[in-house]
């Protein structure tokens, strides 16, 4: 626990009472979202100028006349600075790990596709993870893991394993995939059930503990995204069983067998968040649009969770707050460097992320 960590119940186990400050905070930061009104605004400024313009009347740093990789260092140190923010007073730690815990997989990607292709892809990584990305490829290439994260060590000597016995960078990334997901369950397990009152009467799904429900559909909207991109690409279901990552809260086994089927994924979506990104999806395997897919997988993560932004006594809120920054985050990027570029704003709404404020 870091020095300035504020200290909770002396037996070290937060209850759900003691989300209550960090719900006062979140309340307050929040007028500096960006809703989706505002981003629309920006799209339609006209310029790259007033776009950077109209972001810093709405309290984000100026980036006017700034270059894309001046953007991007100035989006990254927003992110770490919310990270950190967050952090040291969320009563457990292990949530902001879990967003971490991304960008160091990320950065663990982009070594092993860089050794697969031969070249420096140092350009690709992220410092928003837990492990400083020249530490990590000094690890990778010394093969000493010492001081990386067990889990990721380990997944990470098997993913190099992996290519050297197959020459295919895409093998290596399902063993980091799978490694991913099944260290981020191993963190939301941590994150204390008693952290949440009964929330049966908002959300009857309520029984299991939310960390654990959010993890699980996030892997079965990476599964989901797999299956088509699979279907594709012209792939089989042995490839597919393959590229799936298990224990989500739909079978990867059955997602696998249903994409090959008749009756198609659509069925095992129906009532849940992602219903509108598998009927969108099964349109993107016939070769519609691969972008509304894309962003209505994200869209629908979105929504559930705006749904459950008022529980202020538990996980649901900062969750909830972290996934909208970062959403921001990214459709600022997209839409300063776009226009910047010169891109048609037409072309940059129809990836624009709804933010849900």
């Amino acid at each position: 626990m870091a020095d300035n960590k504020i200290a909770y119940s002396p037996e070290g186990n937060p209850t759900y009472k003691d989300y209550m400050f960090l719900a006062s905070m979140i309340r307050v930061r929040a007028r500096d979202m960006l809703t989706f009104e505002r981003l629309e605004q920006m799209l339609q400024s006209g310029s790259f100028e007033a776009a950077a313009r109209l972001l810093a009347e709405a309290g984000w740093p100026n980036m006017q006349g700034m270059n894309p990789e001046k953007i991007d260092v100035t989006l990254a140190e927003r992110r770490e600075r919310i990270f950190h923010e967050i952090g040291s007073v969320i009563p457990e730690d292990e949530i902001v790990e879990i967003f971490r815990l991304k960008y160091d997989y990320h950065n663990a990607k982009s070594i092993v596709k860089g050794e697969g292709a031969g070249v420096s892809t140092a350009a690709l990584f992220s410092k928003a993870g837990r492990v400083e990305p020249r530490k990590l490829l000094e690890a990778y290439e010394d093969d000493d893991f010492r001081f990386v994260p067990p889990a990721l060590g380990k997944a990470m000597t098997e993913a190099k394993a992996v290519l050297a016995r197959t020459e295919n960078p895409q093998l290596a990334d399902f063993v980091l995939d799978k490694a991913y997901f099944a260290e981020m369950l191993e963190l939301a397990e941590v994150v204390c059930p008693n952290a949440e009152p009964p929330h049966w009467l908002l959300d009857p799904e309520a029984q299991d503990p939310f960390m654990i429900r959010y993890r699980n559909m996030l892997v079965d909207c990476a599964n989901l995204r797999t299956c088509v991109r699979c279907v594709r690409m012209g792939k089989d279901l042995e490839f597919l069983r393959q590229a799936l990552v298990p224990d989500g809260g739909i079978s990867a086994e059955y997602m696998a067998q249903s994409t090959f089927s008749a009756d198609g994924l659509v069925p095992l979506f129906t009532a849940t968040c992602l219903q509108e990104a598998a009927v969108l999806g099964a349109a993107a395997m016939k070769g519609g649009s691969m972008t509304r897919f894309e962003k209505e997988c994200e869209d629908g993560m979105l929504r559930y969770l705006a749904n459950l932004r008022m529980m202020y006594f538990g996980p649901e809120l900062p969750v909830w707050y972290l996934t909208v920054e970062e959403t921001n985050i990214v459709d600022v990027r997209m839409i300063l460097t776009g226009l910047q570029a010169g891109i048609d704003p037409q072309r940059l709404r129809e990836r624009l992320r709804e933010t849900y404020v």
